[in-house]
């Protein structure tokens, strides 16, 4: 499959299979209502496991759910029994939301086939389809450390592009929070965009029910915010959650090869040697 999407009927046709496992990836911005271990707990995709993206991340620094080590997440995908030979379907409560930011994890760390639920949870729940409480017995998978470094882009990878314009950076943080007008739910974290900078809030690509928005309409959303598609693109937002769902709308287009930054603007305003501009 070409898209980076599957539909509920696939999921549905294919639940109990061997070779299909199903991540629960439901993860709420801070100061937000809802914990996702406790909306995995409540109801989930039968067979789902829960992916805690805070968990399942690098503790020895200051940056919330940055990538942790090859071999830390090996362990711990391995403890959730999760297989490169296995197709892996990812959701989330939300629609799309969360769910992509496991699914550019998986494919940085060289899972090949990597999938988000077309509308998640929202649209199971929707359409009446069964739901489970018990966590189900996960058989524990031996992962060797495998890590796609095309896939992710560091701080210092961005200074680079950012002086030299190798790169075009799209943030989809919020337009008042691009522009500085509204401040930074992280403290300590300035206000503004890197210089150069494009715009184009997640939100524009994911309808009302939860699901992506089509290919036309992905495509004109990346073209209205400025962006050339045929040109390098690095996704970044506020902590490297929705700059995934970017990844995921590019992907849609096509371009699967685009990384993302996961330090984000959590990392790049947070430190007061990088250039931070506020404004359109």
């Amino acid at each position: 499959m070409s898209d980076p999407l599957v539909t509920t009927d696939w999921l549905a046709a294919r639940l109990g299979r061997a070779d299909v496992q199903v991540v629960d990836a439901t993860w709420y911005m801070p100061g937000e209502e809802g914990f996702g271990s406790a909306d995995y707990a409540a109801g989930h995709i039968p067979g789902a496991v829960f992916f805690d993206i805070d968990a399942i991340a690098d503790h020895d620094t200051d940056l919330p759910h940055v990538l942790p080590s090859a071999e830390a997440f090996a362990a711990a995908a391995g403890r959730l029994g999760l297989r490169r030979d296995a197709t892996v379907v990812v959701y989330d409560a939300r629609g799309i939301f969360s769910a992509p930011r496991v699914w550019w994890t998986l494919r940085a760390m060289a899972f090949p086939q990597v999938f988000v639920l077309d509308g998640g949870l929202k649209r199971w729940r929707a359409e009446g389809r069964p739901l489970e409480t018990a966590p189900p017995t996960a058989k524990p998978s031996e992962l060797a450390p495998r890590l796609t470094p095309a896939l992710v882009r560091s701080l210092d990878q961005m200074k680079g592009l950012v002086a030299n314009g190798s790169a075009q950076v799209v943030d989809a943080r919020n337009a008042p929070r691009f522009r500085g007008e509204a401040g930074e739910p992280r403290p300590g974290v300035r206000s503004g965009h890197m210089p150069g900078a494009l715009n184009l809030p997640w939100g524009e690509l994911v309808r009302g029910d939860g699901t992506l928005k089509t290919e036309a309409e992905v495509r004109a959303a990346f073209e209205a915010a400025g962006v050339d598609l045929a040109r390098p693109i690095v996704t970044t937002c506020g902590s490297g959650v929705t700059a995934a769902l970017l990844a995921l709308g590019l992907a849609r287009l096509g371009r699967g090869d685009v990384p993302v930054y996961d330090g984000s603007w959590t990392e790049w305003g947070g430190r007061a040697e990088t250039p931070v501009v506020a404004g359109p």
